[in-house]
């Protein structure tokens, strides 16, 4: 619980981050979702709460605060603790590859390796720049977005399950102006794509086994389960993936999914795959690509 009365203390921003993060210590929250400490939560929502950059020059933290930004800060803090909510829902954005989203409850947070492999460009895996690219399970549509930026002459299909999804990934086109090449699409995997074929896939499907996450920290069950969980191994909709992609892939067209933990699974459901595994400056692990011509070869249907 908050204790408002302590804003008689409290003068400066960066008293209210020291604050804040030593009562998100307290309350135990989890970070995993844009920071990774409570130092950086709380510096996030305060200086939202001031409408501040993030990354604001530090001699501003010593600047005294109005008692509404003192409530708003406050409110922003109770929500966190007593709610688990993300902070990146409190504040309704979240960054990803370098680029701003709006993110609520009806999409996951971003946060995928994947943003290290769009930054390159997918180097070394496509050999000349897509012309058609897929985000399977795309949520918020940040990772097509992100694909989009970085092959400028690219159309882009995003495409979700979820019609909320769906719903935040166009907000999200319009934000960026990218309403003449990007499109979302509501499709059960790729029933709604009527064969369209396309140079590169990327996917970050859910692919939460069944006992990770129910020992899931309480901030993930914010999120909507839609984009987590994938049957007891986690691999229901990646089974469907491998079986159905090369069939919507071009010649020398490439498959980059992410699987998480799930991975040992997956290997050990199918052996025939030789799965390039990615590693990433930044961490995360998981993320395998496949050619078309790998899984035509392996013969999954």
């Amino acid at each position: 619980m908050v204790d408002t009365a302590v804003s008689q203390y409290l003068e400066t921003l960066r008293d209210y981050i020291r604050w804040g993060s030593s009562e998100f210590s307290r309350a135990g929250l989890f970070f995993g979702h844009g920071t990774d400490n409570p130092l950086d939560e709380a510096r996030l929502l305060v200086m939202h709460a001031v409408a501040l950059p993030f990354d604001s020059p530090d001699s501003l933290l010593d600047a005294r605060l109005t008692p509404v930004e003192r409530e708003g800060i406050l409110e922003l803090f109770r929500r966190r603790i007593q709610e688990r909510l993300p902070a990146a829902y409190l504040i309704g954005e979240a960054w990803f590859a370098g680029l701003p989203f709006a993110v609520d409850e009806r999409v996951l947070v971003p946060r995928s390796p994947i943003a290290e492999l769009i930054e390159q460009s997918f180097h070394p895996w496509l050999d000349e720049d897509p012309e058609w690219i897929l985000d399977l399970c795309t949520g918020s549509g940040c990772i097509g977005i992100a694909c989009a930026y970085a092959f400028e002459d690219a159309v882009v299909d995003l495409v979700d399950i979820s019609t909320d999804a769906l719903a935040v990934a166009r907000e999200n086109i319009r934000r960026h102006e990218l309403e003449e090449r990007v499109f979302a699409i509501e499709s059960d995997v790729f029933s709604g794509l009527n064969g369209k074929c396309y140079d590169l896939i990327v996917s970050n499907p859910p692919y939460v086994d069944a006992r990770d996450l129910a020992e899931m920290p309480e901030e993930y069950r914010r999120e909507p389960a839609i984009g987590l969980a994938s049957g007891d191994d986690g691999l229901d909709l990646t089974r469907q993936i491998l079986r159905e992609a090369a069939n919507h892939l071009n010649p020398g067209g490439q498959l980059v999914v992410e699987v998480g933990n799930s991975w040992v699974a997956l290997e050990e459901a199918f052996p025939e795959l030789a799965f390039t595994w990615l590693d990433f400056e930044r961490g995360g692990h998981g993320v395998f690509v496949l050619s078309r011509e790998q899984l035509v070869e392996a013969d999954l249907l």
